[in-house]
């Protein structure tokens, strides 16, 4: 996994460590994404979804199709387990057996640095951007919001599905977004294009879950923006 990725994890053998500090640079540096749950000191401290998906291709490289099921929050401490050799499906697991993250691949591999850099620094700017750019009109759209005191979102899935590997950069395009609201719940799903050199090559899919929905304050709603866009400042 020796790639750009290098100060943002520690690795022993197949078990790979990261720090809150390390997570908050990613989340910040990387992936412009100041969610307080990526902070140092965050009560309820996760490493990024985004810096879990960006190890899995650091190891094991880009496929065509891929999907990612995310099903828990690794916090601080926890030692993850990156199989030595891995088939169409496996399973990033910690070293007491629980499930973070399921991954399933098709087709051609390829392990090129800047391709898969590229890739990543693409995908997780686009994700960085969800917040204050996507997620806040869907809000108002369907006139609900997330609870302000602990504003979560969790990130829940992610897939594409390339028709070539013959590029080296790589942008991504949100194309389609819906929100489907169903009681203090609410599920998000962006479609997006994967673009090289003006040509589509690829799709993408991204699921996020929004939870302890209530009734839209515009005021409140834009603390959450401006407090969101102190924290970028100030970084």
């Amino acid at each position: 996994m020796d790639t750009f990725l290098a100060p943002f994890f520690s690795k022993q053998n197949q078990a790979v460590n990261v720090t809150p500090q390390q997570a908050s640079d990613f989340a910040k540096g990387v992936a412009q994404d100041f969610n307080p749950i990526h902070d140092v000191d965050a009560k309820r401290f996760c490493v990024p979804g985004d810096l879990l998906f960006s190890l899995v291709l650091g190891e094991y490289g880009l496929s065509q199709k891929m999907s990612f099921t995310f099903s828990g929050m690794v916090g601080e401490g926890v030692e993850l387990q990156f199989p030595v050799e891995v088939n169409q499906a496996f399973d990033i697991r910690d070293d007491k057996d629980k499930l973070y993250l399921s991954v399933e691949r098709q087709g051609d591999v390829r392990e090129c640095k800047a391709q898969i850099e590229s890739f990543i620094r693409s995908y997780v700017a686009f994700s960085g951007l969800n917040f204050i750019h996507v997620l806040v009109p869907m809000m108002q759209e369907h006139q609900v919001m997330i609870n302000p005191a602990r504003p979560l979102v969790i990130y829940e899935s992610m897939s594409f599905d390339l028709n070539t590997l013959d590029f080296t950069q790589v942008e991504l395009e949100l194309v389609e977004k819906t929100l489907k609201v169903d009681g203090k719940r609410g599920d998000v799903t962006l479609h997006f294009e994967l673009k090289s050199e003006g040509k589509v090559v690829g799709t993408g899919l991204k699921t996020l879950v929004m939870s302890g929905l209530r009734p839209y304050c515009h005021e409140q709603v834009q603390g959450m923006c401006d407090m969101y866009e102190a924290r970028k400042t100030q970084f």
